[in-house]
């Protein structure tokens, strides 16, 4: 409102229906004041660009002391309190430059133009804060709305990123070359494969749609998707896993281990002479890291990003924490929240 382009016409057509309507109910002359029509109009017009001015100048302070992102009763009420004390002063001194310096009036014959001044002060404060907190909360509506989209939109991208990892072609071919290797070499080993491999899959189908899993759920899900590509990467991929057990019952975006794992796997050279090294740790802060190695394919086909970008969504979203990205010429670190339950329930406290 205060920053509003239109805002000075606003104040001036407030002021000329103001000053009709008391020419209309004949204020003037029940109140036995005696004043010119253009003054008397001068004085409203002048309380009503000063109050909304003096308004438009203290709102940055206001906003300072109380953020309307974390304060959003606090900081509308502070600002009508702050532009009404103002609006108090500003209608004393224009009636008793009105009244006094132009005039000649006594206090006495100031008093009442004074009540009737503050009067209009106080509502057409009352009426510019009013259309001012429609707007605030609107824009917050929208804004909100906006992240629940995004949020509901990274979900589902997330959700077809799961699913495109686990079920496109080339992971079901691959999979399926090293069981046919095995079904031929070793019966034990091929029952093995099958039975990790249907604990990907079940793994997916009841937490595809999840919001948050405890790191246990998600470690056991991880243990078979590394058994899979230990058995087709053999010593050219290593992996470590160090998590404290108090951490277990933390929660976890689900899949994310699992789409890092791949992540640096796509974009990383695997051979036997340079294994790429996988390790997970949750040793000490509320924070799981994901470390990998770097070795880059000298050709690789372009990354979306989709898949971190999610993740960061997504954790900002449920828990208002961020994810840790961290690389040089050795190493590529992905710091994951661990997030205790009564933060997910209530992501504001």
């Amino acid at each position: 409102m205060f920053t509003h382009r239109y805002r000075y016409l606003f104040a001036l057509l407030l002021s000329v229906y103001t000053y009709l309507n008391t020419e209309f109910c004949e204020v003037y002359d029940y109140f036995n004041i005696r004043i010119e029509w253009y003054m008397a109009f001068g004085t409203i017009l002048a309380i009503t660009f000063l109050t909304l001015e003096s308004s438009q100048m203290i709102e940055a302070f206001v906003r300072k002391k109380f953020p309307p992102e974390t304060h959003k009763k606090a900081f509308p009420l502070a600002f009508f309190l702050a532009s009404s004390t103002l609006a108090t002063f500003i209608s004393i001194g224009v009636v008793l430059v009105v009244g006094m310096g132009l005039h000649a009036f006594s206090l006495e014959d100031n008093i009442t133009p004074l009540k009737l001044n503050l009067m209009y002060a106080w509502l057409v404060t009352l009426l510019f804060h009013l259309i001012n907190t429609i707007i605030f909360y609107f824009k917050e509506y929208k804004s909100s709305r906006l992240e629940a989209e995004e949020l509901k939109s990274a979900q589902v991208q997330a959700e077809l990123q799961l699913i495109k990892s686990q079920i496109n072609p080339h992971f079901l071919f691959n999979n399926l070359n090293v069981l046919s290797s095995l079904v031929m070499k070793n019966h034990e080993e091929a029952n093995k494969f099958i039975e990790e491999f249907s604990k990907v899959y079940r793994y997916i189908l009841q937490h595809h749609d999840t919001e948050l899993v405890p790191l246990k759920t998600e470690l056991h899900f991880i243990k078979p998707y590394m058994f899979l590509l230990e058995k087709r990467f053999g010593e050219s991929l290593q992996f470590k896993i160090e998590v404290d057990p108090h951490h277990e019952d933390k929660l976890i975006i689900p899949a994310a281990l699992q789409i890092l794992i791949e992540n640096a796997i796509k974009h990383n050279i695997l051979s036997r002479n340079k294994p790429l090294h996988i390790q997970l740790h949750a040793n000490g802060n509320d924070r799981i890291d994901i470390v990998n190695n770097l070795q880059y394919r000298q050709s690789t086909e372009p990354s979306t990003g989709i898949g971190l970008r999610n993740i960061v969504k997504r954790y900002k979203n449920v828990c208002q924490e961020d994810v840790h990205i961290y690389h040089d010429d050795a190493i590529y670190k992905v710091s994951l929240p661990l997030i205790r339950s009564h933060h997910a329930l209530n992501p504001q406290v």
